[in-house]
């Protein structure tokens, strides 16, 4: 059933929306201001909002329209009194599914709105999964990418943790987020933390959540990533970067779906779907001594390999296409186009970014571009303030392309390498790889 938030400054009417919620099923939080409900709405997922519109502080409009801005996918049922007309038309205009009228006395008229506004939510999330969500950026019909959609496909329709590898960006974080959509869990929420972002003294907080005290700075009980992703789906990215007693913490959550908050004694239980992903060979790492044994083979129950955008070159065409429109209502230019020569440069490139690469080209060719079509006079393949080079760099392997992106990230941060793995988007470990294998000092 749904996760619901209901929001009233009177106490009786939070009593009879919650008890008569709650026996049709729901999962039901209860908040007293505006205030409070969005730090709820911060802290816990939810599908629906019931708010009073008239209330002390923040009034019903004023919440409607911050989950309207922050929590887009939320839909939102208003309760105004009698003959409140003027602030019905309001909250509609705003967003708001529908309106019920104060005082409340239908058990069954608020059931049937209850279940038309969740049919709504979960109509769009059907819709999303199929025009627009995270399978239309995964495959456009190249044989190794439709393996992977069908193995994914059957895999969300169970529990099983699954292990996401492949180069950075490829499409894990897409990948992960289609499973969640597809499975059972779709309805609850979808929580991610990148190992390779977090420094070390902080990803272990993000993670398990920390007591009062734990340390300099706790200054209140914080609950963890992973506590927040109950009922849903976790997702932790370059796990390959967790440090080795983060990786004995982890092996435990997997093993025995509990832990404890930093600094704490009480268990935590964790219902949550394990998906891991990362651009290292985990294989490779175990042999080596960098990542446990056991913890890969917990994490590998269910391992997908993403292949890099130069072994599904088919799927350039549409995939750019697509990308391109994204970008282009992103950017308030519809109707953008690629030349064909432009198509044919893009298609020569090596793409050792992938398909995130192919997305920030797109849009820096969006926001260049002087007219409807991109021609290949646009250049976007290079760096604006460079001097003018061929399209064409295909002539560049890919091991000589990554190189010149480590060069020039080291040098936008002065030499700083924990920045410049930041602005790579690869974990700081692996960019001492990279730097001792280019001998880039």
């Amino acid at each position: 059933m749904a996760r619901i938030l209901v929001v009233d400054d009177d106490e009786g009417v939070r009593s009879f929306l919650s008890d008569t919620l709650e026996l049709a099923g729901h999962t039901v939080t209860r908040a007293d201001s505006g205030e409070q409900a969005l730090v709820h709405l911060f802290r816990n997922a939810a599908h629906l909002v019931l708010t009073d519109l008239k209330m002390p502080g923040m009034d019903g409009l004023a919440l409607l329209a911050q989950v309207r801005s922050g929590h887009p996918d939320v839909e939102v049922i208003v309760l105004t009194a009698h003959g409140s007309i003027d602030a019905v038309v309001d909250a509609m205009k705003a967003g708001a599914f529908d309106f019920l009228q104060k005082p409340l006395r239908s058990p069954a008229q608020l059931r049937e709105l209850v279940d038309r506004a969740l049919e709504r939510y979960r109509l769009r999330a059907r819709q999303e999964v199929a025009c627009d969500g995270p399978v239309a950026r995964l495959s456009y019909g190249a044989p190794a990418m439709e393996a992977v959609v069908a193995a994914l496909r059957k895999v969300a329709a169970t529990d099983a943790t699954v292990l996401l590898q492949g180069e950075s960006g490829t499409g894990k974080e897409v990948a992960a987020q289609a499973v969640h959509r597809w499975s059972r869990r779709a309805e609850g929420p979808f929580v991610a933390v990148n190992c390779a972002v977090l420094s070390e003294t902080l990803l272990d907080s993000e993670l398990f959540g920390h007591e009062k005290g734990a340390f300099t700075g706790a200054v209140a009980r914080r609950r963890g990533r992973i506590e927040l992703a109950e009922g849903g789906t976790f997702f932790l990215d370059e796990v390959g970067e967790l440090r080795p007693e983060l990786q004995a913490r982890l092996l435990r959550v997997l093993q025995e779906r509990r832990f404890e908050r930093v600094g704490g004694t009480q268990t935590v239980l964790a219902d949550v779907r394990w998906i891991a992903a990362s651009n290292r060979d985990l294989r490779a790492e175990v042999q080596a001594g960098r990542f446990r044994e056991d913890l890969y083979f917990r994490l590998a129950v269910f391992p997908v390999r993403l292949p890099p955008l130069r072994e599904r070159r088919e799927d350039l065409p549409a995939l750019a296409r697509s990308l391109l429109e994204q970008k282009g209502r992103e950017l308030g230019r519809p109707g953008l186009r690629l030349s064909a020569a432009a198509l044919a440069s893009l298609q020569a490139h090596p793409w050792p970014g992938n398909v995130r690469e192919l997305a920030n080209t797109l849009e820096r060719a969006a926001i260049l571009a002087p007219g409807e079509e991109i021609g290949p006079e646009e250049r976007f393949l290079a760096p604006l303030g460079s001097a003018p080079t061929s399209l064409d760099q295909s002539a560049l392997t890919m091991e000589e392309v990554e190189r010149q992106a480590i060069r020039q990230a080291l040098a936008a941060h002065e030499g700083n390498r924990r920045k410049a793995a930041e602005k790579l988007r690869i974990g700081l470990r692996t960019l001492y790889d990279k730097l001792k294998r280019y001998e880039l000092g």
